[in-house]
């Protein structure tokens, strides 16, 4: 312990016997120090807070991008706060470009902005924007004022920009889709043309109807099997009729009662017949399933009509109702199995047709199937194109009529009274004890470079020789009063080093005060 005590007394000694040394590089390191931060400008930060809101008078689905339409809006929004174009015409609006500036300048200016122009979102559509100016052409007040400017003219800029560019966005949406939508129907118009010149040249290899061959085929396979289930079904209640009709008498006997009741039968016929002289009035065939139906029913009701003809006079037989319903009923289902049999029949003739075909001439088939499916691309292309239209087209009402976009100030741009950075006083600070360091250091490092020994013992263990005495040195009187005349000269220049730092503080305090 007592060694370590020794040393420190020592490198005291050392660094006392150079205060002179240890007093000048103070001085030179805190001036150098000193006028370094005074070349660094003040920086003047201005916030301002911004609400940007997107007025959804159209519905989301109505708007391309769906539910992602008003986040991804936003987004843009905030990268173009702060493009070139708006950061030049801030820098022409605050006078931070002259007039007739060139490019160069243009760039610096616009360079300098976007580094010192900040955007934090804070939340989904609230913003902060924080310019930092510190020009050093400029007095700090020009600063603070041209800090909360910049803002100011950067909101301005931004609120026409939206304005002006969202309806400039939907013209020039406009006339893109209106001239995609006129390529599209000549495109379309070349391929209908080419599709009827196809046609016309292939006429007898063409089955006629809408869409390509397979489409067709496909189609009338699906409606066949419906009909097939639908027949299986009309026929097995068909069946079910006949069965029923077989068990049942054509008339019972009702005694007491002429033969004449027998007419109903008769009369059931001539309706029938005046039913299918109505039908052939209208333009039926006999081909016609509804037809074939009638004549059928028309023949089963001229048997009954004759088998209650040939009743004696004193006989009390009359036309059984249940079997009379079964008949209608019998009726009704044979036409519905005519019908669909016959609808049946067409459709298988319809496919074999068209797979004859496309087995005889199979690049005709596939030449019109793809001329078909090209008329089917072009055609979703263009409806595409209609909606999308439709929908810039109300947009671009939107942002006419009202505010699409709604630019809110939450909070305006401060006015800033203190400088952000640099922090003058602390570095002021650190300069001095810096200084006052650095002194201390070389002096006690030029005294451990000099091979000198403050003490006897040093010495001993230098040179492995005994000491045998030291001398001390004598101070007369007129020593004495040179020292302390030197020592007041030392005092004289600390404590003008300190002041010269305390009147640099309070410079900096009345500066700021200046500019509040």
């Amino acid at each position: 312990m007592n060694g370590l005590y020794d040393e420190f007394r020592v490198a005291l000694h050392s660094v006392w016997t150079r205060r002179w040394l240890v007093l000048g590089v103070a001085w030179g390191i805190c001036i150098l120090g000193w006028l370094a931060i005074a070349s660094i400008p003040n920086r003047y930060d201005s916030r301002a807070r911004l609400l940007v809101d997107i007025n959804e008078i159209i519905p989301a689905d109505a708007q391309s991008g769906g539910p992602y339409a008003d986040r991804s809006q936003i987004d843009q929004i905030r990268e173009t706060l702060t493009s070139a174009r708006n950061l030049e015409k801030v820098a022409v609006t605050t006078g931070m470009l002259p007039a007739g500036a060139g490019e160069r300048e243009k760039a610096g200016a616009v360079a300098m902005l976007q580094k010192n122009i900040k955007v934090v979102p804070q939340q989904e559509n609230i913003f902060e924007i924080t310019s930092s100016i510190g020009v050093g052409s400029l007095s700090d007040a020009d600063n603070a004022k041209l800090a909360s400017g910049v803002l100011d003219s950067l909101i301005t800029v931004f609120r026409d920009e939206q304005l002006r560019g969202g309806r400039m966005t939907a013209r020039e949406g406009l006339k893109f889709l209106d001239a995609q939508l006129a390529d599209r129907e000549k495109a379309i118009g070349a391929v209908e043309a080419r599709r009827a010149a196809f046609e016309a040249k292939n006429i007898g290899l063409i089955s006629s109807g809408t869409g390509s061959p397979g489409q067709r085929i496909d189609q009338a396979r699906a409606e066949l099997g419906q009909i097939e289930t639908q027949l299986a079904a009309a026929q097995g209640a068909l069946a079910a009729a006949n069965g029923q009709m077989a068990t049942t008498p054509a008339t019972i006997n009702v005694p007491g009662l002429n033969a004449t009741g027998g007419g109903v039968a008769r009369q059931q016929l001539a309706g029938a017949q005046a039913e299918l002289s109505s039908m052939r009035a209208r333009g039926l065939t006999d081909a016609h399933p509804d037809v074939v139906a009638l004549k059928s029913q028309i023949a089963s009701l001229k048997a009954m009509a004759d088998r209650e003809g040939t009743g004696g006079g004193g006989g009390g037989n009359a036309q059984n109702p249940a079997y009379a319903t079964l008949a209608a009923m019998r009726a009704e289902r044979q036409a519905t199995v005519s019908a669909l049999s016959a609808r049946k029949a067409q459709l298988t003739g319809d496919i074999n047709q068209i797979t004859t075909a496309q087995i005889q001439n199979p690049g005709v088939a596939a030449e019109y199937e793809r001329i078909n499916g090209e008329y089917t691309a072009l055609k979703a292309q263009y409806d595409r194109l209609m909606a999308q239209r439709e929908q810039v087209r109300l947009r671009g009402d939107v942002q006419t009529e009202t505010d699409a976009i709604k630019i809110d100030l939450i909070d305006p741009p401060t006015k800033p009274t203190a400088p952000s950075a640099p922090n003058r006083p602390m570095f002021l600070t650190l300069v001095l004890f810096a200084g006052i360091g650095g002194g201390i250091g070389v002096a006690f490092g030029l005294g451990q470079v000099r091979t000198s020994y403050a003490t006897a013992s040093k010495l001993e263990r230098a040179s492995g020789l005994p000491v045998i005495g030291s001398i001390t040195e004598v101070v007369t009187p007129d020593r004495q009063a040179d020292r302390k005349k030197k020592l007041v000269w030392l005092a004289g220049g600390g404590g003008a080093l300190v002041a010269l730092f305390v009147l640099l503080l309070v410079a900096e305090f009345v500066q700021r005060g200046m500019v509040a």
